[in-house]
């Protein structure tokens, strides 16, 4: 799907949070988008689904502006797992993932046989078929995110948007969800947009990287190209390293914060050592 925004701007109680965004999403494709606290990411995912319609500019889908579409009929092709989210406590993990089958329902229409496989399929993705009886309340922290990411998916979208999928999550859960996305992605080619703080989950499950800094996009393309160590030191102040792990990955290490102005004089001398 041919999906772009256009002179994106944002102000929220009388501050600006983005300006003049301009960016069209590789279709099929898994884009992270990175940056500070309070750059203004969630904000963009918000816009991207009209969770946040207050904004200036256009998010364009086929050719079409999103508003026009309306919320409803842009749930049937699109779905949003945000950071913040919450269920009733009798809630158990099938109830909960047949949630996003609301949007393809008739008018007085009950479970249809296509609900009912979509459901089943996204128990399965998310490995979570022997939990489905299990109220959510009592499931781990990483299962029960892997439930909503499950309710997300049994919504059968064309494009996937993710806000922060691995927070709080241990080690091990953080990569059993990243796994999942990148599964889902390559089954079924759809266009993936989440907002991620690890670096070098970024470079290792997107295909394309987007940098979110002073209100608008610092720079955007090939993960591996874009998230180096000067890209820390300008967009987070910080100092890293970079080395080759056991399986051929180059993964970034932060070694410490950069005192203030430091970011600029850490530059200085990347160039006069040539390496940028």
């Amino acid at each position: 799907m041919n999906f772009t925004v256009e002179n994106i701007g944002v102000t929220i109680g009388g501050k600006e949070i983005l300006r003049g965004v301009n960016y069209k999403f590789a279709s099929g494709k898994r884009t992270a988008i990175i940056g500070a606290n309070g750059a203004g990411k969630s904000t963009l995912l918000k816009v991207l689904c009209l969770l946040n319609e207050k904004f200036s500019g256009q998010v364009m889908l086929d050719g079409q502006d999103i508003r026009a579409i309306g919320r409803k009929n842009l749930s049937r092709v699109m779905a949003i797992l945000p950071q913040e989210r919450d269920a009733p406590q009798d809630t158990t993990v099938r109830q909960l993932v047949s949630f996003g089958r609301f949007p393809h329902r008739k008018f007085f229409g009950g479970h249809s046989a296509e609900d009912d496989a979509a459901i089943k399929n996204a128990l399965e993705l998310t490995k979570l078929t022997e939990f489905e009886n299990r109220q959510v309340i009592s499931l781990s922290g990483g299962e029960r995110q892997r439930a909503w990411l499950a309710m997300t998916l049994a919504q059968r979208p064309k494009i996937l948007l993710l806000d922060e999928p691995t927070t709080y999550l241990d080690i091990a859960h953080q990569l059993d969800v990243m796994q999942i996305i990148a599964d889902v992605n390559k089954k079924f080619s759809t266009t993936i947009i989440m907002v991620l703080h690890d670096i070098n989950h970024a470079r290792l499950y997107s295909d394309e990287v987007l940098i979110v800094k002073d209100k608008k996009i610092f720079a955007a393309g090939d993960p591996l190209k874009i998230l180096t160590a000067q890209t820390l030191s300008e967009v987070f102040g910080v100092k890293a390293d970079t080395f080759t792990n056991a399986a051929g990955d180059e993964i970034i290490f932060p070694i410490k914060k950069l005192e203030i102005n430091s970011a600029a004089k850490y530059n200085l001398e990347k160039i006069s050592e040539g390496d940028l």
